[in-house]
């Protein structure tokens, strides 16, 4: 049986890798390249393409137009990108209110949606790196990374190393605090693993749902 998938993203950010093959490209053309790999059972409903700006709308008219498109989704992938903030107000920004209203229950004609699960895809900035978000530290033993969350809108940020109950570790070799398990509702990948085989970064994003009681879920904007 198919997801069905909705994708949030910053449609017009040009801080990103530059596909080969394009004059120019955005956030979009990653989309259009998930879109094309994607498995056939699985639908793909888009966020919006910016083009509409937000302060002139009430939540109302927000959360009529969000969800809509996103009741019926179970997977919700976030693009992380390098300009994904625009410098204004987090309420004026689309993003924001779509992983809200990806997290929140709904009803619609007597049925009822459940939270989603929400995958976090990180694409490689104009130098080809990743480290504006994902850092690998250099230790063999323990094969640790760090994440930048502070970049990030504060619904994404709060919904990563948000489990009510964490185990945590010291390397004795790089002495860092290590997270067991998956510490956050919200998983982080690469684009370039990610690409290689989605549905296993689809399916342990919905693994990680099945234990949504474990998580602290921010669902509010």
């Amino acid at each position: 049986m198919g997801n069905k998938i909705f994708v949030s993203y910053k449609y017009s950010d040009s801080k990103v890798r530059k596909l080969e093959g394009y004059y120019s490209t955005t956030v979009r053309d990653y989309v259009d390249i998930l879109q094309n790999k994607i498995d056939k059972s699985d639908h793909i409903y888009k966020g919006e393409d910016d083009g509409e700006d937000m302060s002139s709308l009430a939540d109302a008219t927000v959360g009529s137009k969000l969800g809509d498109k996103i009741f019926d989704s179970t997977v919700t992938i976030v693009f992380i990108s390098k300009g994904m903030k625009e410098n204004k107000p987090e309420k004026d920004q689309w993003i924001p209110w779509e992983i809200s209203y990806s997290l929140k229950e709904q009803s619609r004609k007597n049925q009822n949606s459940k939270t989603n699960a929400v995958l976090a895809v990180v694409l490689p900035d104009e130098d080809n790196s990743y480290e504006y978000f994902i850092t690998n530290n250099m230790c063999s033993h323990c094969n640790c990374r760090s994440l930048s969350t502070s970049i990030l809108f504060r619904i994404l940020q709060e919904n990563m190393f948000n489990i009510k109950s964490p185990v945590l570790s010291v390397c004795k070799y790089c002495d860092q605090e290590i997270y067991k398990g998956e510490p956050s509702y919200i998983y982080s990948v690469k684009w370039d693993n990610f690409i290689n085989d989605i549905n296993v970064c689809i399916n342990i994003a919905l693994k990680i749902k099945s234990h949504i009681d474990e998580y602290n879920i921010r669902k509010n904007v």
